[in-house]
């Protein structure tokens, strides 16, 4: 093993274990190691807990588009921003109830709501208690992003069955100020301490490309990855330029950084599903090939991510079917309880071993 990958030769257990400690400068120097090192590191992490030829399959749906009073300098809903996007009032359930059996005919396992609120009243809340249990009596998982949440808020979700909340921390806290001003980095915190106190899985991740330097995406990697329990769930999202957006013009991030970036999410918080998220439309099938190389083993699939362009269905069927990737049919043996991702590496790798023995060839000390 060459001198500059003196990680990898360290035990398997020892390089796949769950931390919560990290430091920057350690997930720093993540980011900074050659490619291939990461790589490495990434795919023995990937092998210890999942299938690498598994993709788990999501749809996100907006129940309620634009007039959002925030002002996320990416976001096309801002009221602050002019970009011609009309404001739509909530969705009926049997709407979305449409939508989720077309998605899960469409091979998805999951199902996403988003709304653009600061936060749901609880009168909005209990419209949305009635989209979730009509799309979990579908047999799908379920999630909604809604903004932050009161804790009886997110009790309230988890009694009526919810799954997953997701609440992105965006960026790092040291560049969070110069893409929001309307909501604090502790506001995203504390829902998502909420979240995790109900009993929900949480999904956190954040987006790239919005003019933060390797240290900011380290940085963030830390705050996702130093979390009490790592979440369920960490979309990585390529930012979509909306015109009328502050960050509109933004110089485009280099594609490895998108790479290293899910590579170092991967060995941080090796439980967790990885999720390639917006922006894939843009993106060559050779790059998405790289990400998923990297530890990616989720994705978004339909037409529209909220209110921006997504990979269509077919174009990821005929990708899939190219890389032998098999869309996940059902959720992991013991994943199914919040936090239960987040077993001891013995057991996985014992899971793992049982389902693929060759994988693990020659990799222990």
């Amino acid at each position: 093993m060459p001198p500059s990958s003196p990680r990898a030769t360290a035990p398997f257990e020892d390089r796949t274990r769950l931390r919560h400690d990290w430091s920057i400068d350690e997930a720093s120097a993540q980011l900074d190691q050659p490619l291939n090192d990461l790589l490495f590191a990434a795919q023995s992490a990937h092998r210890a807990y999942f299938d690498p030829n598994q993709v788990q399959v999501s749809t996100l749906l907006s129940i309620k588009t634009g007039a959002c009073p925030e002002d996320c300098g990416y976001c096309s809903q801002s009221a602050q921003h002019e970009t011609g996007l009309e404001r739509e009032r909530l969705l009926p359930v049997d709407e979305v109830l449409e939508s989720a059996r077309a998605a899960k005919q469409d091979g998805a396992t999951r199902f996403c709501m988003g709304a653009a609120w600061r936060n749901p009243t609880d009168k909005n809340l209990e419209q949305v208690v009635a989209m979730v249990r009509g799309v979990k009596a579908l047999g799908l998982e379920t999630c909604v992003t809604l903004g932050m949440l009161a804790r009886h808020q997110a009790k309230r979700l988890r009694d009526a069955g919810l799954d997953y909340y997701n609440h992105n921390l965006d960026t790092s806290p040291e560049y969070y100020g110069q893409v929001i001003s309307t909501r604090t980095y502790q506001d995203r915190l504390q829902t998502l301490e909420h979240v995790r106190e109900a009993g929900l899985k949480t999904c956190s991740g954040g987006i790239l490309g919005m003019g933060e330097s390797r240290r900011d995406r380290a940085s963030m990697l830390v705050q996702l990855a130093t979390l009490p329990a790592h979440p369920e769930s960490v979309p990585i999202n390529l930012l979509v330029q909306v015109e009328g957006t502050p960050l509109f013009g933004t110089e485009a991030l280099d594609p490895f950084e998108l790479v290293r970036t899910i590579a170092a999410a991967r060995v941080m918080m090796p439980g967790s599903y990885v999720r390639l998220s917006a922006g894939r439309a843009a993106m060559s099938d050779e790059l998405q090939a790289l990400c998923f190389a990297a530890g990616a083993n989720s994705v978004f699939c339909g037409d529209r991510l909220l209110t921006t362009d997504n990979a269509a269905a077919e174009r990821d069927q005929q990708l899939f079917a190219r890389l032998g990737l098999q869309p996940e049919a059902v959720a992991l043996e013991g994943r199914d309880q919040p936090g239960a991702c987040h077993k001891s590496v013995d057991q996985d790798v014992a899971f793992r071993d049982r389902q693929h023995p060759e994988s693990f060839s020659g990799l222990r000390a």
